[in-house]
């Protein structure tokens, strides 16, 4: 069975697993295992949660933090206080495992210990049901060993999370022979489901990311007579947002070094030894990430670059050892690097920004420094797992459709150039081969299609209306080639589309969305104006929904999905992703039959309706929001968006109409209006037009 990089288009089913489990246990009441217990909770409110170890009062204190992280997340206005009651109903623990009896999911999160752990496996497979699912949140052990003697070991496998298990989205399945791989696609798609980011890892010792982790720290330990911890910290903040001994202090990390090295140089050689002095330290003499060396200088010249190098080094090197041995893929190994692991960049993209000599180079030294580390078989840059490069995307073949996904988790998957450009490359590579019948564009997860463009370039474009008028008509190269392309394009929405994300909906031939999705055009709140089509689609493709759009590049007002639905902006609407890639499927197809991609905007002057009374008044300078809510918007920028939309609809032709949204965004970029909104943006505060008109 293939196993699709979208875990939502697995259509695997697990008995106990679906739609959702009911009843969950977690083994373990320390750390982490809580912290899962917790995420499960937020994620199925519904979900009764036991929580079991040896001890009542370790089992007594979780429940009791979990119960503090609901009043926290009240307390800061991130949760309201029902959902908090939902999230503790049903919550509770103890010391007995008859508690396991009727769960559909039992997660062993106890301390890394082989035999302990095969005697716990042993005693819940005699409690609980023959599908109920069984899976360790290990770090290290392989499940070939975990699950070796259990009765029905294609109902188990390794579950790995990582600290904060309720925040930190990544979470290792790991794939071993004897799972059934509808258990794998279940678990995947549950965990994309309930907000994490699943990473398919082999069965090895460490598995991908803690491969990453454990020997970054050990060579971090192992250069001490060099530097000190808090000299090597300040050197890897360079490429990780907090160094390796910072981490370590944070997550009582030394024994588990110790621990997941030794196992791995009992596997592989004792190049893996943990450092000795991991031993005899309990705590690490380091600052806060950011903050100078304590009580020293920071190193500097050929001890610094020393340092650089070796940390360089482990990481390349064993981010070669994963992909030549498929522990992992590429795209993933950066993600997770990223996400899980505080990387400010992947493996993968440090080398391909270094360059290959430069790799090389350090790859030689470290090999000389550390005999019997593994090297890279091949150049380590262009190490993707799509031909053209992809890591913001992923790509799946369902039958004669060729799904695209936006996959930046961690910025709702933002466009960006190299995301852009991912997706040209596909449709381009896939587009003129006769067995596609078209294409479906969706977002990872289930919280966002796409919230528009990262915002890090704009700053830089303030002032310069020629420069902000190309970077708009540089970015709009996607949709443009989508306005002309012969196979239909079908969007696939769950979540909201804002700004960007939601022009790249316009410009798709067909549009099918989860009812609870929605769309916004937000640039007003920011002073700018949409520049790669908002301001010209709606009239020439929904003429008769022109004065709801207009409602929304003036007010930033939500349109749900199914009121986008009832004025046929949406073609079809879904109850949940199983529903609604099936639509979608069915969209491209119906498109595909009638002849290929249809032309969807009018190439012609289209009359423009009359604004209705409250966006009239916006655009003549009332800027207060029409919600009633008194929100403050630039009068400037209103006028702006109403002038442009008109001169769109004017326009002879449908790239003269493009080109008037070009020059509108150019045109903002040099008021008041947008130098105040990009920086409250960036301050994170609300701006203040009413001093910028």
């Amino acid at each position: 069975m293939k196993t699709l990089a979208n875990p939502l288009l697995d259509r695997s089913r697990w008995s106990t697993l679906d739609p959702a489990p009911r009843r969950v246990a977690v083994i373990g009441a320390g750390t982490i295992g809580p912290d899962i217990g917790y995420y499960l909770k937020s994620a199925l409110p519904g979900l009764e949660l036991t929580l079991l170890d040896l001890r009542q009062d370790a089992v007594d204190a979780a429940l009791a933090r979990l119960r503090g992280y609901a009043d926290k997340a009240v307390a800061k206005g991130k949760m309201k206080a029902e959902d908090a009651r939902a999230v503790l109903e049903g919550l509770g623990g103890g010391t007995d495992y008859a508690l396991l009896e009727g769960c559909d999911w039992v997660i062993e999160a106890a301390t890394e210990d082989l035999a302990l752990k095969r005697r716990i496996f042993a005693a819940v497979e005699a409690r609980v049901a023959r599908d109920a699912v069984i899976t360790s949140n290990t770090s290290s052990l392989p499940a070939e060993r975990l699950f070796a003697e259990l009765k029905h070991p294609e109902r188990a496998t390794v579950t790995h999370f990582f600290a904060p298990a309720w925040r930190n989205p990544i979470v290792e399945v790991i794939d071993w022979p004897r799972a059934d791989r509808c258990l794998l696609g279940a678990l995947r798609r549950l965990f994309a489901l309930t907000g994490k980011v699943p990473l398919t890892t082999a069965d090895v010792p460490c598995f991908m990311l803690d491969r990453i982790f454990d020997n970054w720290c050990n060579d971090a330990a192992l250069l001490l007579p060099q530097a000190s911890a808090a000299q090597i910290d300040a050197v890897a903040e360079a490429f990780v947002h907090a160094g390796p001994f910072f981490v370590l202090n944070l997550a009582h990390g030394n024994p588990i070094i110790v621990e997941t090295n030794t196992l791995q140089a009992d596997e592989e050689g004792e190049h893996y030894r943990p450092a000795a002095i991991f031993g005899s330290v309990e705590r690490w003499l380091t600052g806060a990430p950011g903050a100078a060396p304590q009580g020293m200088r920071a190193i500097e010249g050929a001890c610094a670059a020393a340092v650089r190098d070796r940390l360089l080094g482990v990481l390349w090197s064993q981010a070669g050892d994963i992909l030549d041995r498929g522990i992992g893929g590429a795209a993933d190994l950066d993600l997770g690097c990223r996400l899980a692991l505080g990387f400010k960049h992947g493996p993968i993209e440090l080398a391909e920004q270094a360059g290959v000599a430069e790799v090389a180079r350090v790859l030689d030294r470290f090999g000389r420094e550390r005999p019997g580390m593994p090297g890279t078989a091949q150049p380590l840059a262009g190490r993707t797992d799509l031909a053209g490069g992809a890591r913001h995307t992923v790509v799946d073949r369902v039958e004669d459709i060729v799904v695209i996904t936006l996959r930046r988790p961690e910025a709702l998957n933002a466009l960006h150039d190299a995301m852009t450009d991912e997706i040209l490359g596909t449709i381009r590579r896939h587009e003129r081969d006769p067995a596609v019948r078209g294409f479906v564009l969706t977002g990872y997860g289930t919280k966002a299609f796409c919230t528009g463009a990262d915002i890090g370039r704009f700053p830089a474009l303030l002032g310069d209306a020629a420069a902000a008028a190309q970077y708009a008509r540089d970015c709009s190269r996607l949709l443009v080639h989508l306005d002309r392309c012969t196979k239909p394009v079908v969007a696939a929405v769950q979540g909201m589309a804002l700004g960007g994300g939601f022009e790249l909906v316009m410009r798709c031939h067909g549009i099918v969305a989860e009812r609870r999705a929605w769309f916004q055009m937000p640039e007003i709140t920011l002073g700018i104006v949409p520049g790669i089509g908002a301001l010209a689609v709606p009239q020439r493709r929904w003429p008769s929904a022109a004065p709801v759009f207009q409602r929304l590049l003036l007010h930033a007002e939500r349109l749900p999905a199914t009121r986008a639905h009832e004025l046929g902006i949406v073609d079809a609407l879904a109850d949940d992703p199983a529903s609604l890639f099936e639509r979608a499927f069915e969209c491209v197809r119906a498109l595909a039959a009638a002849g290929g991609a249809r032309r969807h905007v009018r190439d012609e002057p289209v009359a423009l309706p009359p604004l209705d009374g409250a966006a009239a008044a916006a655009a003549a300078g009332d800027s207060r929001g029409a919600n009633g809510r008194g929100k403050v918007f630039s009068p400037t920028v209103a006028a702006l968006v109403e002038r442009a939309v008109r001169d769109a609809a004017r326009a002879p032709s449908w790239d003269a109409a493009l080109e008037v949204g070009y020059h509108a965004f150019g045109e903002a970029a040099c008021t008041a209006a947008a130098r105040e909104g990009i920086e409250a943006f960036v301050q994170r505060r609300a701006p203040d037009f009413s001093r910028t008109g």
